[in-house]
C-alpha cells in the first residue's frame, strides 16, 4: 500500500500524466478492470444539468428498446450511456440543437427509466431540432434514475449535448370553456373567414366556393342569417389563404383569395349586395395574403408571400384597381424579400414608430425567418440578423403580441416541426440603438410544448388582460403574466377564424362547420370598431393603446395572421378584474391620434378617425366646425381658412351604426330633425374627396 501511495504522489507532483494515464496506472496497480464510463448502461456516466461532450459513439452496448422512430440502431450497434438522478421534479429537455455544435449533428437519443436489466422507454427523439438534431422533453421525478443513450443510427461522430431542468408547469384551473355549435349550412369549400360583411360591426362567417360567397350574418340575438352571393367562377380559390378589407373604401369588406397559382380579388359593390371578380393574372405560388396600406395613401394594398420566388404586392391606385410589383424584380419595388420559401407573413409595428414592419416565418432552414423594417421613407431594410430573428427551422407562422404588457410587440415563432421560440422585445426609445430580441423560450412553457402546428395566433381568450396563444394539440397556451404560458386542452379545438360570434365580448373560434362558443367568465373587456377616413377604412395598421391601473395594453389592427385564416377586424382587449380604463389612444396610419378619456367597459367603442375631441391632428389645414351644438333641427358647417365644397354627409351613432348615409348638402347645412336625442358623429366629404368629422348632440 505504501508503494501504491508513493507512486500516485510522484505522478501528481510531477504533473507528467493526464488523468486518463493516472486511471490506467491505478488499474494496473490495483488490478481492477474498469470499462469506459459511457459504453454500457451499467457503466453510465452520471450527469447533471449543463453541457456534455460526446467524443464519439463507440460504446459496446446497443441501446434497446428503441424509443424513437426510424428503425433500429446503426450497423455498428454502438451507444453512449449517461445516468441522470434529478434532485426534484422537473420537466427536462435533452437537446443537441444548440449553438455549441458548429455544424448540426445527425443524432438520435433514447430515454429510459427502470434498471439496466429491465429498461423502460421514457422518451426520446430523432429529428425534432434544427437540421437533424434531437430535442427530447419529458417529466422526471425526484431521486429516480433515468438513462440517456445516444446511438449511431445515423452517425458515430462526436457532438455536444445539453440537459436542461425546468420546473414542472401545473396547468391552471380553466376559467373558460367552449361549447360546440354545429351549423350545417356552413358547407362552403373554404370556410376561412370571420369579419363584418354588412357594416353592422358584428363578426360574420364567410365561406367561399368557386362561384359563390356564402355569408352567415350575425344577428343581434346570436343567431345567423344565411345569404348567398353568386359570383363569376373564381379563377383562383383560397387554397392557401384568405384576407379581407375594404380596399375600395365603399364601406363594405372585399376579399382576396390566395392560391398556388395566383390571386383573385372579390370586390363588394357599394351596397354590399354583390361581388365583382378581379384576377390580375400573374403567377404567384401564394402563401399568406395580407391587406396593408404599404405607401400610406389611405388605400389598402395587397401583399402575398411567394413560395418559390421574391414576394409580391399589388399597389392600390385609389380607384379599386391595382399595379403589380415583385420585390427585387420590378423596377421601383419595395425590397420585401429576395427568396422563396415564404410562408406566414404578418405586418406589425415592432419599434413603435408608427410604420408597419413585415415579419415572415419561414418553412425551412434556408432562408431563415425575416424581419423587414419599414424606414418610413418608402424603403425597407432586412434587419433579421441584428434583431436576433434570423432563425432557421420549420415554422410556417408566428404569433405577435405584447405578451408582457410593457408597450412593445413580442413574438412566438411557432414550429410546424421542431421547437417553438419565444422572444421578448427589449425596445428602448431613449436611444437610437436597435435592441435585439431576447430568446426567453427556456422556462416559458414553449420549451416543453411538443404540440406543433402550421397555425399560431395570439388573442386574449380568457379576458384576463394577457394575450394567449392558440396553436396545435387542441389547446390554448394561457399567458400567466410573467412570460410563462400554461396549456389547457379542449376537446375538438383547433385553429380557425377568430371572432366574437355572439357579441358577448369573449372570443370564439370557427372550426369547419362548427363554432366553438367561449363560455366567458367574470373578467371585464372592451372592443373597438374603427373606421378610417384619411386612413384606410378598416384602420388596418393602426395602433390601439388602453391605459389603466395595470399600465398599458396595445394591439395592432391586422388583416391576415397565422397562416391561412382571416379573423375579426374588430380589436379586442381583456381587462381582468379592472373596472376602469383611464384612457384609450388610437394612432392611425395617417398620423391622426384620437384620445378617449374613461371609455365605458364591457361594450364596443366605435371610433371614427379624427372624431375624438382630443384628436391631435386634423385631416387638412382647414379647421372644420359646426353650429349650433347642441342642436334641435339643423347643423351648419364652416371652415376657418376657406369655404369647402361639401357634397355629402353621413351620420353615425357612437356604436358605429350608420344613421344617415351620403346625404346631399345644401348651403353647408344638414337637417337632423329625424334623429332621436343623443350624441352622433357627422362625416363630411367635399368635391376633392377630402373628409372631415366631428361629434354633435341632437337635443
Amino acid at each position: 500500500m505504501d508503494k501504491f501511495l508513493d507512486t500516485v504522489s510522484i505522478i501528481l507532483k510531477l504533473n507528467i500524466y493526464s488523468m486518463k494515464k493516472i486511471t490506467l496506472i491505478l488499474m494496473c496497480l490495483c488490478a481492477i478492470p474498469i470499462a469506459t464510463a459511457q459504453d454500457t448502461c451499467a457503466g453510465a456516466l452520471q450527469v447533471t444539468a449543463g453541457l456534455h461532450v460526446v467524443s464519439a459513439i463507440n460504446g459496446s452496448q446497443v441501446p434497446t428498446p428503441i424509443c424513437t422512430p426510424n428503425g433500429p440502431v446503426g450497423t455498428n450497434g454502438a451507444g453512449e450511456w449517461y445516468k441522470y438522478i434529478p434532485s426534484d421534479d422537473f420537466t427536462v429537455t435533452v437537446t443537441t440543437s444548440i449553438p455549441q455544435n458548429g455544424s448540426l449533428p445527425d443524432t438520435r437519443v433514447q430515454i429510459y427509466s427502470g434498471t439496466c436489466s429491465s429498461l423502460v422507454c421514457h422518451g426520446g427523439d430523432d429529428d425534432s431540432g434544427d437540421g437533424y438534431t434531437s430535442v427530447a422533453t419529458f417529466n422526471v421525478a425526484a431521486n429516480n434514475t433515468y438513462y440517456i443513450a445516444f446511438d449511431n443510427r445515423w452517425s458515430s461522430g462526436g457532438f455536444t449535448w445539453q440537459l436542461i431542468e425546468n420546473p414542472i408547469v401545473v396547468p391552471p384551473t380553466p376559467t373558460i370553456s367552449f361549447t360546440t355549435q354545429n351549423i350545417t349550412t356552413i358547407n362552403s369549400a373554404y370556410n376561412l373567414c370571420a369579419v363584418d360583411m354588412n357594416n353592422d360591426k358584428r363578426d360574420d362567417l364567410v365561406g367561399v366556393n368557386g362561384n359563390n360567397i356564402r355569408v352567415h350574418f350575425q344577428n343581434e340575438d346570436g343567431t345567423f342569417t344565411v345569404t348567398d352571393f353568386p359570383t363569376t367562377n373564381a379563377q383562383f380559390l383560397p387554397s392557401w389563404s384568405l384576407a379581407a378589407g375594404d380596399y375600395n373604401k365603399d364601406g363594405y369588406n372585399d376579399l382576396v383569395y390566395g392560391s398556388g397559382n395566383g390571386l383573385t380579388f372579390m370586390r363588394s359593390n357599394s351596397t354590399g349586395t354583390g361581388f365583382t371578380q378581379d384576377t390580375p393574372g400573374q403567377y404567384v405560388f401564394c402563401q399568406r395574403t395580407n391587406f396593408i396600406d404599404l405607401n400610406n395613401d389611405g388605400h389598402l394594398d395587397a401583399f402575398s408571400c411567394h413560395d418559390i420566388a421574391p414576394n409580391v404586392y399589388y399597389l392600390n391606385n385609389g380607384n379599386g384597381t391595382f399595379n403589380y410589383f415583385q420585390s427585387t424584380v420590378t423596377s421601383g419595388a419595395y425590397s420585401l424579400g429576395a427568396n422563396g420559401g415564404n410562408y406566414g407573413s404578418i405586418w406589425i409595428d415592432y419599434n413603435n414608430d408608427g410604420h408597419q414592419d413585415l415579419f415572415i416565418a419561414k418553412c425551412g432552414s434556408v432562408p431563415p425567418d425575416e424581419l423587414h423594417r419599414n424606414n418610413g421613407n418608402g424603403t425597407f431594410s432586412d434587419i433579421s440578423v441584428q434583431m436576433n430573428l434570423f432563425d432557421p427551422g420549420q415554422s410556417w407562422s408566428c404569433a405577435w403580441a405584447d405578451f408582457d404588457n410593457d408597450g412593445d410587440m413580442d413574438v412566438m415563432v411557432g414550429a410546424s416541426t421542431g421547437t417553438h421560440k419565444l422572444k421578448r422585445n427589449d425596445l428602448d426609445l431613449s436611444n437610437t440603438v436597435e435592441e435585439p430580441f431576447i430568446d426567453i423560450t427556456a422556462g416559458s412553457g414553449f420549451d416543453t410544448n411538443l404540440s406543433t402546428n402550421i397555425e399560431h395566433v395570439a388573442y386574449d381568450f380568457d379576458n384576463d388582460g394577457f394575450v394567449d396563444i392558440l396553436g396545435g394539440g387542441g389547446k390554448i397556451m394561457f399567458n400567466q403574466g410573467n412570460n410563462t404560458f400554461a396549456p389547457i386542452a379542449y376537446s375538438g379545438l383547433s385553429v380557425g377564424a377568430i371572432g366574437d360570434f355572439n357579441d358577448d365580448g369573449f372570443l370564439d373560434i370557427q372550426n369547419g362547420n362548427s363554432i366553438k362558443i367561449n363560455s366567458g367568465n367574470s373578467n371585464n373587456w372592451i372592443k373597438f370598431h374603427l373606421q378610417g377616413v384619411q386612413s384606410n377604412s378598416n384602420g388596418i395598421g393602426a395602433r390601439i393603446e388602453i391605459h389603466g391601473p395595470w399600465g398599458i395594453q396595445i394591439r395592432d389592427v391586422r388583416s391576415g395572421e397565422g397562416f391561412k385564416y382571416m379573423s375579426s377586424l374588430n380589436t379586442h382587449f381583456g381587462l381582468g378584474q379592472a373596472t376602469q380604463i383611464t384612457q384609450a389612444i388610437i394612432k392611425w396610419p395617417s398620423g391622426t391620434v384620437d384620445v378617449i378619456e374613461n371609455p365605458d367597459i364591457n361594450g364596443a367603442l366605435f371610433v371614427l378617425e379624427g372624431s375624438s375631441p382630443l384628436a391631435v391632428n386634423s385631416f387638412t389645414s382647414d379647421k372644420f366646425s359646426l353650429y349650433p351644438n347642441p342642436t334641435n333641427d339643423f347643423i351648419n358647417f364652416t371652415f376657418d381658412n376657406s369655404a369647402a365644397d361639401i357634397k355629402s354627409a353621413s351620420i353615425y351613432d357612437l356604436t358605429g351604426r350608420t344613421i344617415l348615409i351620403n346625404q346631399q348638402i345644401s348651403e353647408n347645412q344638414l337637417d337632423v330633425r329625424s334623429l332621436s336625442a343623443g350624441t352622433y358623429i357627422v362625416l363630411l366629404k367635399d368635391a376633392d374627396g377630402k373628409s372631415f368629422s366631428q361629434k354633435f348632440i341632437r337635443k
